[in-house]
């Protein structure tokens, strides 16, 4: 009987965990922590990268993963990863009982392929949040840790990043989370930079190195009339609560090493206003507000979206908006800007995969693959820009002393002087040309 027992308990033990709603997920041993190569020296912060979703690179065949790493370390870039969904499990399904497999992975994928590695702290075990050890109720990925459990994440924050050495950078939590006061009908600032704080603490106490950056909050805007805001343009008007919730924060804060914000430039009530690229002017003037108030401190956009939902761009109209974009980051001074890559499952029903940066299920590269590695290597955060335009206005331009980059905002062939060259640029057209400098 004590042989059966026994056999029974290591069968029941070694179990693979399972992660769906409410599923019981068998706690297995921590693994040692892998091995990673240090991050590539670059002459400068590259200020472009891309953040990992639930399916990505480490997800595919071994060619696949071959090829998508080539594309990403062809120029080495930032990448980002959060510590749980997003393609990564419960790090920590019960109390001191950790599981790093899926972040081991995605953390190993983004050593491998030259990144500048970045950890979005990210969401909260169930036990924190009033649920049952041991299993993960991934519908509530978006609830926040309880107060009295705050000290345990900033715990969990300081075990990973004693795991992953080679990750410096930090970014506490994501669009704050579980932190809305219903009944005050604004954002929860004040347990929110609570729970900063107490990470803050915790990471530099593990290392001083480490850069830690929040608060990681949605910049919401609407067109239609509503409480005063210190914040407006031809573009829409930002919500009033949001600024009041970072200047909070800005104030409470233990320290920072850099802001995080992430928004679209649509609006949540009437779209793209006036036009798609015209919107993008939300991106600037958000960014201009933020430097500051805040003094200065390096602005991350975690995510950004130039498109809203059911729209029927083709490939070619969705990165010319998403190129014209970045030119916005690049001239307002913005420090990093992280493409939120929407990398879809190989072999799925649908394979176009928009926005993508590499054909799922084949490594194929993507259009967005292209215009995020140029503006990695053309326009990395501190470069020098020059105040060069076209002779038609329909067409962007961003430049540096040796490269420039043109975007046609037209669905129509177009012929423009720029920089005493002509140039012939197709509908919505994304074009580099080098200067000779």
């Amino acid at each position: 009987m004590a042989l059966a027992l026994i056999v029974g308990i290591l069968f029941y033990a070694s179990r693979d965990r399972e992660t769906g709603r409410g599923q019981a997920m068998t706690v297995a041993p921590t693994e040692p922590a892998p091995s990673l190569q240090p991050p590539p020296v670059t002459a400068d912060w590259p200020r472009w990268g891309v953040t990992h979703t639930q399916y990505s690179a480490d997800n595919e065949t071994p060619d696949v993963t071959e090829a998508a790493s080539h594309l990403l370390d062809r120029v080495p870039m930032l990448q980002n990863q959060h510590i749980m969904g997003w393609g990564a499990g419960n790090p920590e399904p019960a109390p001191g009982q950790y599981d790093f497999r899926d972040l081991d992975r995605r953390v190993k994928f983004m050593a491998q392929s030259k990144s500048i590695p970045v950890l979005t702290l990210c969401c909260a075990p169930d036990w924190m949040k009033n649920g049952s050890e041991g299993r993960t109720d991934w519908t509530r990925i978006e609830v926040a840790p309880q107060r009295d459990h705050f000290d345990d994440y900033a715990k969990l924050a300081a075990t990973v990043a004693k795991r992953y050495p080679t990750v410096k950078h930090f970014m506490v939590w994501n669009e704050f989370k579980g932190f809305w006061h219903n009944s005050r009908n604004e954002w929860d600032a004040a347990a929110y930079t609570e729970l900063y704080n107490k990470v803050y603490t915790a990471l530099k106490a593990v290392n001083k190195d480490i850069k830690v950056g929040g608060p990681y909050i949605p910049i919401d805007s609407n067109v239609t009339a509503g409480p005063r805001s210190e914040l407006t343009g031809p573009w829409g008007t930002v919500d009033q609560r949001t600024l009041d919730a970072i200047q909070y924060w800005l104030k409470n804060k233990k320290g920072a090493d850099f802001i995080i914000i992430d928004g679209s430039s649509a609006n949540k009530d009437k779209g793209l206003v006036p036009d798609e690229f015209t919107a993008l002017g939300k991106f600037s003037a958000v960014t201009n507000w933020v430097r500051r108030e805040s003094n200065d401190l390096p602005v991350w956009w975690a995510e950004w979206y130039v498109e809203t939902d059911g729209s029927d761009w083709d490939e070619n109209r969705r990165v010319a908006v998403q190129a014209a974009a970045m030119m916005e980051f690049a001239s307002s001074g913005v420090t990093t800007a992280l493409y939120w890559n929407p990398q879809r499952k190989a072999g799925g029903t649908d394979q176009t995969c928009p926005g993508c940066l590499w054909q799922p299920g084949t490594g194929r590269e993507l259009p967005m693959a292209g215009i995020i590695s140029g503006f990695t290597k053309w326009f990395p955060a501190h470069v020098t820009l020059e105040d060069v335009t076209a002779s038609d206005p329909r067409v962007k331009v961003l430049a540096q002393p040796r490269q420039l980059v043109m975007v046609n905002t037209t669905n129509t062939k177009l012929t423009v002087t720029v920089d005493n060259q002509e140039f012939q640029l197709n509908p919505y057209e994304v074009k580099w040309s080098d200067r000779g400098a």
